[in-house]
């Protein structure tokens, strides 16, 4: 009689607790911790690793060689095909910042990151839409 009593009671406890287990509610993700790359945030636009990305692809179509760094005659070509305003041996010593008459990846990296820090006008380390050259809101600035 007491053994059916514990297999009773154990049961209903094993029930109970299934139960409660059913009826939790599912927790929602924890909020980023302050400080968390802005990959681990919802925010929609884009980052700086993305833009360098993107940038870095569509500018290194210049390295018509394939050598890995552009040379000024390169640019040159590229800027025209691209029909770029401005002067393209300008735009190039800009970014040429060892003067050695190429620009080598982590040239156009450095340029590019502070090409990002310019369009990210409330520094949170995503570009918005209106942050972004092009955009109906943004205001017109040299590419």
């Amino acid at each position: 009689m007491i053994g059916r009593s514990i297999l009773v009671v154990a049961l209903g406890l094993q029930t109970a607790a299934a139960a409660a287990q059913a009826t939790t509610p599912t927790l929602a993700p924890a909020a980023t911790a302050p400080g968390a790359p802005a990959s681990a945030t919802a925010k929609p636009g884009i980052t700086l690793q993305t833009f360098v990305a993107r940038r870095e692809k569509a500018l290194m179509a210049a390295d018509t060689d394939g050598d890995g760094k552009i040379s000024l005659a390169e640019w040159t070509a590229f800027q025209e095909k691209r029909n770029a305003e401005g002067n393209p041996a300008k735009s190039f010593a800009r970014i040429d910042t060892n003067k050695d008459g190429f620009i080598d990846k982590s040239e156009l990296d450095a340029f590019l990151a502070k090409r990002f820090a310019k369009l990210d006008k409330n520094g949170d380390g995503v570009l918005s839409a209106d942050e972004r050259p092009g955009h109906k809101t943004a205001p017109n600035q040299e590419q």
